[in-house]
């Protein structure tokens, strides 16, 4: 623990959260019909009041488009927010060119607070997309760049993940939302048997994110998460796992305050500082975010 770091939870770091203007950079994810809570505009001045009532003092802000002017864009609002300290951006790792271009990011406005890559892997129709050679070297120049690749996957892409990061031991690796388990159903499948074997590699973490909305529908509780939390917990530990809100898109089945006060009785059993591990430490240290 860092010498005089308070103990509990009397700051949050937020490592994943989402900003978007629709004229810029179009959702077309975002179903009106199914998804209407958060069928609008989010910008920092929205994220602002949640974020200081629930004693955020930190984000990462993670991008949500695959383009190549989203990710500019959220460095110059990093850059002007002090909320804001982190970027996962985007790059698309297949180019020829990929420490080219991050190092282009780097050095535009902002660039200084650019602490990681992500892909919408979970959207890729390849199941054997994370072991393609081209994709492969995108990925190692993000980790010789000395940022970390967020890994977005649904739970049956877990095993290519695990494959993916044995091979590449040198780059850092988050895991996004916990890999997607199949909450509130009964059987989460090869879910525990995966998320074991990535934990099992060091240079793995997790978020405790974006589970809410793998719930089928908003009358979740916080017994329909813990089997998710608890594993995560016997698999990584408090060391290796990060608190993310996941706003907006938990909108879809919680207020922001609503999924920290339920992670915050899931983590009840746990010493001061293995809580203050998750809420912020791990956070700072997988990212390298500022401390001060």
């Amino acid at each position: 623990m860092t010498p005089g770091e308070p103990v509990g939870r009397p700051e949050i770091v937020d490592a994943h959260h989402h900003l978007w203007v629709r004229a810029r950079h179009p959702q077309p994810w975002i179903d009106p019909d199914t998804m209407a809570a958060i069928d609008a505009d989010f910008t920092p001045v929205d994220l602002a009041p949640v974020a200081h009532a629930a004693g955020v003092t930190q984000t990462v802000v993670v991008q949500s488009v695959a383009t190549r002017t989203e990710t500019p864009e959220l460095l110059g609002i990093a850059a002007a927010d002090p909320l804001i300290t982190g970027v996962v951006g985007w790059v698309d790792l297949t180019a020829a060119d990929v420490a080219d271009r991050l190092d282009r990011l780097r050095t535009g406005r902002g660039g200084e607070r650019l602490v990681g890559i992500r892909h919408l892997v979970q959207s890729e129709p390849d199941p054997a997309y994370l072991d393609r050679p081209d994709v492969r070297r995108g990925i190692a120049a993000v980790g010789a760049a000395g940022l970390t690749f967020d890994l977005l996957v649904r739970d049956h892409q877990l095993p290519a993940a695990v494959r993916l990061v044995r091979d590449l031991p040198d780059t850092r690796f988050v895991l996004d939302h916990l890999g997607k388990p199949a909450l509130g159903r009964g059987d989460l499948g090869d879910w525990p048997r995966s998320l074991g074997a990535l934990a099992a590699e060091p240079n793995t973490a997790a978020k405790l994110s974006g589970l809410v909305t793998e719930v089928d529908g908003p009358s979740w509780t916080t017994d329909d998460l813990r089997p998710a939390v608890e594993h995560a917990l016997d698999v990584f530990g408090p060391d290796r796992l990060m608190f993310g809100s996941d706003w907006p898109v938990c909108l879809l089945a919680s207020s922001y305050l609503r999924w920290i006060g339920a992670l915050t009785d899931l983590l009840e059993p746990l010493g001061d500082d293995e809580r203050a591990a998750i809420w912020r430490r791990t956070a700072r240290r997988a990212y390298r975010l500022p401390t001060s």
